[in-house]
């Protein structure tokens, strides 16, 4: 059987040679994270050479995702050190021109607009949760007092968090603005966006993404609360989402986050767009061979709770173990998916609300592949959709969504259990393209059947939507 789970490496100095990168592509993954928060532009430029050239000697369709930083908010140095509290402590926030008078535990924040709108009661969190603190006072425009929940230390320079407010700075920032132009010339094939809470921050990176003259598919990455309570305008506007546990962990009380992690993939699988689950699916394998009994179990649960693709971050950049990792992760989700078929938990009935008719022939073809218990799916998906719309329905088949355009291919390798395949181009018909290519093809034998789907273009239009579902068994010559 194959596995219909996709797996998304982050590549990092622990993966930055083309022998570690061909060990990742043999050992599962498929797409690969650039994250713009780390590394130059050399680094990614010559990352994006490798899985080029892996991508020309394996035959295989390998996405590049680039993931922008986004407006990472950290506190500032002003030589006071790193500060020690403890539960019940009260330390000072503030801009740099406060610290010189602070007779208190000082903290620097030099973003004046993050000070906006704070309220007494508002919780803060520090070096990415690890100390939490209440806002106790607002002592000035700029300054405010906190007191802490919990103890341990606070450095300089940490990441720092204001959980269930709306944050005033736009997640296109001119560092983003500046690594988007870097990406779109390497030849990246997907965008990450980082703390999106709007529809309009989508639109905002599409009209940058015009001044360039391209057109990517952007996946947005959820991490604020904002953005939860308008997930259903988000997906809208997005390609796809990543449910980015790390960050969305901070603005959510932790007991919630498993939950709001399932209704963020219902609501992607309802909507026939991919979805990615993140952070610290094997985070003990950053330094360890074996991973945990939990990491083995949460890993299994994305994929059961529906997520189209799994992501390694630490695991692989920095990671010992990275190609272990990837194999790891890659049986889980094989015993995984027998699991999902034997039970019936891959239920037809989960996809996407059959509301259109290439909706319900995308569902009928989902169908027909697993009554007559198909080898594949075949479509001809001019823009993808298509194929996503099939991968929602989670068949047990796989299937190749053939395309023409190379964009929409690598956009494909994200939507669980498709594969990307390039039609012949010297045939108009859509579904001869798709007959062709079941011919031609060295994974189909004798005797197999094949669902195809396809859109046949009325004559005098060019494109069309899918409109035909045919039952299509291969031959040795051709039908007669």
């Amino acid at each position: 059987m194959d596995r219909h789970i996709k797996i998304i490496a982050t590549l990092g100095p622990g993966t930055e040679t083309y022998e570690a990168v061909k060990e990742l592509v043999a050992s599962g993954a498929k797409i690969f994270r650039l994250n713009f928060s780390h590394g130059g532009r050399d680094f990614f430029s010559k990352m994006v050479e490798i899985i080029r050239r892996l991508e020309s000697e394996t035959g295989l369709t390998l996405t590049v995702l680039q993931d922008l930083s986004g407006p990472k908010i950290r506190t500032c140095d002003v030589g006071l050190g790193a500060i020690e509290v403890s539960k019940g402590t009260e330390v000072l926030l503030g801009t740099s021109d406060k610290a010189e008078a602070a007779t208190e535990p000082f903290i620097c924040l030099d973003i004046p607009e993050m000070y906006h709108g704070v309220k007494v009661g508002d919780p803060v969190a520090l070096s990415d949760g690890m100390i939490r603190f209440n806002v106790v006072a607002i002592e000035d425009e700029h300054l405010i007092r906190l007191q802490a929940t919990n103890s341990g230390m606070c450095p300089p320079r940490k990441g720092i968090t204001f959980p269930g407010t709306v944050t005033p700075l736009a997640p296109l920032t001119e560092k983003d603005k500046a690594d988007l132009a870097i990406g779109l010339e390497l030849g990246v094939d997907v965008v990450a966006m980082s703390f999106v809470q709007k529809p309009e921050d989508i639109r905002n990176l599409r009209t940058e993404m015009a001044k360039h003259g391209k057109q990517l598919p952007i996946v947005a990455k959820l991490e604020r609360t904002a953005a939860l309570a308008c997930l259903e305008e988000i997906l809208e506007e997005a390609d796809g989402i990543m449910v980015a546990r790390g960050d969305l962990g901070l603005e959510l009380d932790l007991a919630e986050l498993p939950v709001a992690q399932k209704r963020i993939i219902k609501a992607c699988n309802k909507a026939g767009k991919p979805v990615i689950v993140a952070t610290q699916m094997l985070l003990s394998m950053v330094n360890s061979p074996m991973a945990t009994r939990a990491e083995t179990t949460d890993v299994a649960n994305a994929i059961l709770d529906g997520a189209d693709c799994v992501m390694l971050s630490e695991e692989t950049a920095i990671g010992r173990y990275p190609g272990e990792t990837v194999r790891f992760m890659r049986k889980i989700a094989y015993e995984t998916e027998s699991y999902l078929f034997e039970s019936g938990q891959a239920d037809l009935e989960r996809g996407v609300a059959k509301e259109h008719p290439s909706t319900f022939l995308a569902y009928a073809a989902a169908m027909l592949a697993g009554k007559t218990n198909a080898k594949a799916i075949v479509c001809h998906s001019t823009s993808g959709a298509t194929s996503r719309l099939l991968s929602s329905c989670r068949p047990k088949q796989s299937v190749y969504a053939l395309s023409s355009n190379h964009t929409v291919r690598h956009f494909t390798n994200l939507s669980w259990g498709v594969i990307p395949a390039i039609p012949l181009d010297v045939l108009h018909d859509h579904q001869e393209r798709a007959e062709v290519f079941v011919r031609q093809s060295p994974a189909f034998a004798e005797g197999d059947i094949v669902i195809i789907t396809a859109g046949q273009p009325e004559r005098g239009r060019s494109a069309t939507q899918t409109n035909v579902v045919k039952l299509y068994e291969k031959q040795s010559k051709e039908e007669g």
